[in-house]
């Protein structure tokens, strides 16, 4: 294990406690929240890119915790440092189907000379917890830590079986973290139908009359990193050169960058601009013929970006690399390209790419994952959306879709629906979205006293 203080929870109870604030949760965990968020972004985790990252301490970390609940983990690794963390809590009905907790413990790197703190330092001050990490996401690997452990002082118990998983490498390419696990362990997720993580039911100060909102994911768009190579003939920089390599790729470039990729409204996305308009006292049917959906778009106001992003397939290009001299045309260039697609919109994405490439220029994946679309009709995003209003009676929930992508895109291949729901309630002016991958990063601690509260009420009400 890593050297790290031992914190074991007291002996389990035997009654399924519940408290006055709806919660089976006791004084201590509000404490070993932010205690547990502090501890985990001291543990420098940066994930480079390449192999360059080792979780290993970090999961030895959530190992000690959850032992200290009475757990049996287990550590796992595809490449030595690389390390994940599994566990099971056993539920109360047997037959009933289990649920996947899961979190990545890699976070993206930090330049501390940009930092009002130390990114590592997990400083907590005037009631916020600093550092890397703090939003995406080892507060909300904390928040179930902190829950499992209340349970285990408490006595109480879920429904289903839950499965707890701590992931390397989400911030790459997910080969050594959840893509490992799926793919060759996926025995330890037996049961498992759906699955909760990141990116979803925290506070956005865009309702109307400045109403929160709680943005709940229930689906992301897929991965679809590209590179492109262009061939061409090598030859001296000052003669004509029709055949340049770099000139070939410089236009396919250009064109990706410029294309205008149509709308496609998900199911995800329709029904939250559906309740979105709801708010705004609109009847709206996005499905309808002639649905305007600029005029409707322009009436949400700042709510509107829950959408923006996920209205169409995207690429953007990111990378460029050509040449070794000056004065000489190179034979070869090659870029990158971030591409995105919807539910439903990769052959479409595919087919674009091929025109817009050209006759000269070559295109592959370079790293791919599906999309991803779950239901929001049913009884879990029910559940969900309860437990966040339960506690936040001012608030209002909504479906959203993810333009990015998590670890829900590995466990899909074990059958399992993924929701982003890392609860947290903001204060206004909390800039969430800017934080992911931003400068000082940081989270309020009442926003993880919520956390917990909700995090522990969906997980028994589930």
């Amino acid at each position: 294990m890593a050297d790290v203080e031992r914190v074991d929870a007291a002996p389990a109870g035997t009654a399924d406690a519940q408290g006055p604030d709806g919660t089976a949760l006791d004084a201590a965990a509000f404490d070993e929240v932010v205690a547990f968020t502090s501890g985990l972004i001291r543990i420098d985790t940066s994930n480079r890119g390449a192999g360059d990252c080792r979780e290993r301490p970090a999961a030895e970390y959530a190992a000690e915790r959850l032992a200290g609940a009475g757990l049996d983990p287990a550590l796992l690794e595809r490449t030595p440092g690389r390390t994940n963390v599994v566990a099971r809590v056993e539920g109360t009905d047997p037959s009933a189907p289990a649920l996947l907790v899961h979190g990545h413990l890699d976070v993206v790197p930090a330049e501390a000379a940009d930092w009002s703190v130390d990114p590592f330092s997990g400083e907590v001050r005037d009631g916020v917890v600093w550092g890397r990490g703090a939003v995406d996401m080892k507060n909300m690997d904390a928040m179930v830590l902190a829950v499992v452990r209340a349970w285990a002082r408490t006595g109480a118990r879920p429904r289903r079986d839950i499965v707890i998983a701590f992931t390397a490498d989400e911030e790459d390419s997910a080969v050594d973290g959840s893509g490992f696990l799926a793919d060759h362990h996926p025995h330890l997720f037996e049961g498992c139908t759906e699955g909760l993580s990141e990116s979803g039911a925290f506070t956005l100060h865009t309702g109307p009359g400045g109403r929160p909102l709680y943005p709940i994911a229930a689906g992301e768009r897929g991965t679809a990193w590209l590179k492109l190579t262009a061939h061409g003939r090598t030859g001296h920089g000052s003669k004509p050169n029709r055949a340049n390599a770099v000139s070939r790729l410089a236009a396919a470039v250009a064109r990706i960058g410029e294309h205008e990729w149509p709308v496609r409204l998900t199911g995800t996305v329709a029904a939250c601009i559906t309740e979105l308009a709801a708010l705004q006292g609109l009847s709206v049917d996005p499905h309808a013929p002639g649905f305007d959906l600029d005029a409707v778009l322009g009436k949400l106001g700042p709510a509107a970006a829950l959408v923006e992003a996920t209205l169409r397939n995207s690429a953007n290009p990111t990378m460029l690399s050509a040449g070794y001299k000056l004065n000489v045309v190179p034979g070869r260039a090659t870029a990158r390209i971030d591409g995105r697609t919807l539910p439903g919109g990769e052959a479409e994405f595919a087919a674009v790419l091929d025109e817009l490439t050209g006759p000269h220029v070559d295109w592959e994946f370079e790293h791919r994952e599906v999309p991803l679309e779950a239901p929001v009709d049913g009884r879990t995003y029910a559940v969900l959306r309860e437990a966040v209003e339960y506690f936040d009676p001012a608030g209002h929930a909504v479906p959203f879709c993810m333009a990015g992508g998590t670890d829900a895109k590995q466990f899909s291949r074990l059958g399992i629906t993924g929701y982003g729901y890392s609860p947290l309630k903001l204060p206004p002016g909390f800039d969430y979205w800017a934080l992911f991958h931003g400068v000082d990063e940081r989270v309020p601690v009442d926003a993880l006293h919520f956390g917990v509260r909700v995090l522990d009420r969906a997980l028994r009400n589930l």
